[in-house]
């Protein structure tokens, strides 16, 4: 039987205007009127070069090596070089390379929109080559001019009614497909066929040249434009991080002893970190960076090695002596490192990475009863909040007011953890006017495509925590609180979207989660969870009166759009899943579906921030649940170790001796039992 293959190439023949691609190399000539046969040979996108200078290989741009500079580097005003140059090897060189490039292209970009860049292009071409083309360029100079407005947009805005793309017309291009038939592998036929269609964009003209590893800075956040705020970024479906991750992560400056934990950290850690920020899209930059900050922050890497050895000899059950030692020889040297940048007080911007690394990892990793010594969270934290005050990290986010300027992401990461570290402790948090000024100006910290909460919502945790501070320092009355209590209710009713059903993550096309949808599902758990939590500060709460008990039921509705498993989504709810069991009647179907959601996540639910909510949620329930005998009651200590993981069938109405008084417990606080038995929890 003659077998038949297929082989198809894209090439434009037909043009109807001239034009240039983006790399100011010709494009092909207009066409019109030529016959079908004069088609103009085009390079073919799968045919790779390694040849041109070295800014253009890092933006992906053709390259016309010309001399003694080539085009695109004229135009940026930047020496024209073929080999390394001296200031890649150096990051604040680097630094201020890659922002004078963006600034270069903002320019020219907006020169364009003032019809000024022919005028300019002519003036360069008369005067030859570039000044930078013999000698290195000054970074010391600026040469924005001070009128420049960066943020503002330099795209011409549609008027209604109009065409989309009234300045150009449509682009005429030919599909070119071609037929051959083989018999035996000879081949005895070809046919071809041209379908033409129009298009408004440009035709592709020639492949960009391939990424060197670990240099994709100048492509990612020179030429990509942001995303919407909380949208997705169409290019992160194209990219392909391991080959990258690979070569940053070899550059790593560790022992060799060190090695297998640093592979484990990348390897299985990363990935519990920021779950929501990868369905976000914002997972590869974000473990690009953190590989960066492995490579130049001592303290740092010290941190993340001490968490990897904590995560083996929790998950993997390895020699328990060998870690532990590999996990307090590397916390002493990131407290060592830590010191001693402190005392040169300089690298505040390292230090405080490493020190919310040192809060925010150990969340992801660890038993719940782990014995060896370490700093309790908060205080760390106290020295991060100085360190981000001396930054001036506050008064950026506040004036982050436009969704396309994202704010600063340790100061984000500050903020979750200040906002519901403060639950943990019962007081203020830090920056608790900053959450609401922001709330009051209706601007976002980021907190939703970081941790999955609406930032209203989480502004407002806050402002509930403030009250919970006040109540218990004494400084409010009962009357106070209730009237605070209202009207923090009333502002939990604004942040209710104006369509409040629920829907399964999943999209009905492809299976994928959708992020938006996911978002919205697990900020209505928060806000439910932030109502039980308001409720708990009336005085005379109850668990059991009707209100509250139609809320956890709000919750346990809810939680079927959350993905379970160890592939969900339930350790990124922490907090609502400790306010809402605290708070949980005996008999409630809450605890029967946590029961069940607890044993899909198998071993992710014994570790982690996670496994130390279980446990206190344990603790809680063996001593608020059921009646007791007047015996036991005065053999209870608060060293007590927790009962085994409750079956959902198991009944709570058991315990007891027949023939015996019972008497009910009394209430205890969540909060003293964590202080009775010395847990510094960070439950987030």
């Amino acid at each position: 039987m003659p077998s038949t293959k297929k082989s198809s190439s894209t090439s434009p023949s037909k043009i109807n205007k001239a034009m240039k691609s983006n790399s100011g190399v010709e494009a092909v000539r207009p066409t019109s009127g030529a016959s079908a046969g004069e088609e103009k040979s085009v390079p073919r996108l799968h045919k790779r070069s390694r040849l041109g200078c070295y800014t253009c290989r890092l933006r992906r741009k053709k390259c016309d090596e010309g001399q003694p500079s080539c085009r695109a580097c004229n135009n940026l005003c930047i020496k024209c070089e073929y080999k390394r140059p001296m200031w890649w090897s150096n990051s604040e060189q680097r630094r201020i390379q890659k922002e004078r490039v963006k600034n270069k292209i903002k320019q020219t970009k907006l020169n364009e929109k003032n019809g000024t860049l022919p005028d300019a292009r002519a003036r360069a071409a008369s005067l030859g080559s570039s000044p930078f083309s013999s000698m290195d360029y000054d970074f010391t100079r600026s040469f924005i001019p001070e009128s420049y407005d960066p943020f503002t947009s330099h795209l011409p805005t549609p008027i209604m009614g109009q065409s989309t793309y009234p300045q150009f017309g449509p682009y005429e291009v030919d599909i070119k497909t071609e037929r051959q038939t083989f018999i035996n592998d000879v081949p005895t036929r070809r046919d071809s066929s041209i379908s033409t269609f129009n298009t408004f964009a440009p035709p592709y003209l020639h492949a960009t040249l391939p990424t060197f590893p670990g240099e994709e800075w100048l492509q990612e956040e020179c030429f990509n434009p942001p995303p919407p705020y909380g949208g997705l970024d169409p290019t992160a479906f194209d990219f392909v991080p391991e080959q990258s991750y690979s070569t940053m992560q070899s550059t790593i400056p560790v022992d060799d002893r060190d090695r297998p934990l640093l592979n484990h950290f990348v390897d299985n850690v990363l990935r519990l970190a920021f779950p929501i920020l990868d369905i976000h899209q914002q997972g590869p930059a974000r473990t690009r960076a953190i590989l960066q900050s492995l490579e130049t922050n001592k303290c740092y890497l010290h941190c993340c090695l001490s968490v990897a050895a904590i995560h083996l000899k929790t998950t993997e059950g390895l020699a328990g002596d060998v870690l532990d030692h590999d996990i307090v020889r590397h916390r002493y040297e990131a407290i060592a490192q830590l010191c001693q940048t402190l005392g040169q007080d300089t690298n505040h911007d390292q230090i405080l990475e490493a020190t919310l690394a040192m809060i925010f990892f150990h969340c992801s990793v660890g038993s719940p009863d782990d014995y060896l010594p370490d700093i309790p969270w908060s205080d760390h934290f106290q020295a991060a909040t100085n360190l981000v005050t001396k930054l001036d990290l506050p008064t950026q986010m506040a004036e982050c007011h436009s969704s396309y300027v994202p704010p600063p992401f340790n100061m984000t990461l500050t903020a979750w953890i200040d906002i519901l570290g403060s639950t943990m402790l019962g007081k203020t948090p830090q920056f608790a006017h900053l959450y609401r000024t922001k709330h009051l100006s209706g601007t976002p910290c980021g907190l939703r495509e970081l941790m999955g909460c609406d930032d209203r919502v989480m502004y407002l945790i806050s402002e509930i925590a403030c009250l919970d501070a006040l109540k218990a320092e004494g400084h409010i009355d009962d009357m106070g609180v209730c009237s605070h209590v209202h009207a923090l209710g009333t502002q939990l009713d604004f942040t209710e979207p104006p369509d409040r059903n629920l829907e399964h993550p999943y999209s009905p096309v492809n299976g994928a989660i959708r992020p938006e949808q996911l978002t919205k599902n697990m900020t209505a758990i928060f806000r439910a969870a932030a109502r039980i939590y308001l409720c708990s500060l009336v005085p005379g709460f109850d668990r059991l009166q009707q209100s509250n008990v139609n809320l956890v039921s709000a919750v346990t509705n809810m939680l079927q759009y959350i993905p379970s498993g160890p592939e969900g989504f339930d350790r990124s709810l922490v907090w609502p899943f400790l306010i809402t069991g605290i708070f949980s009647a005996p008999d409630s179907a809450f605890r029967s579906l946590f029961a069940e959601r607890v044993t899909a996540l198998g071993e992710h639910a014994d570790f982690g921030s996670f496994g130390r909510m279980y446990r206190l949620l344990q603790e809680v329930w063996r001593l608020t649940d059921d009646p007791m005998t007047p015996k036991a009651e005065t053999s209870l200590s608060p060293s007590a170790s927790p009962s085994p993981k409750p079956d959902a069938g198991d009944s709570p109405s058991a315990a007891g001796t027949p023939g015996m008084r019972e008497i009910k417990r009394q209430h205890v606080h969540w909060r003293d039992i964590m202080r009775r038995n010395g847990w510094h929890y960070l439950l987030i």
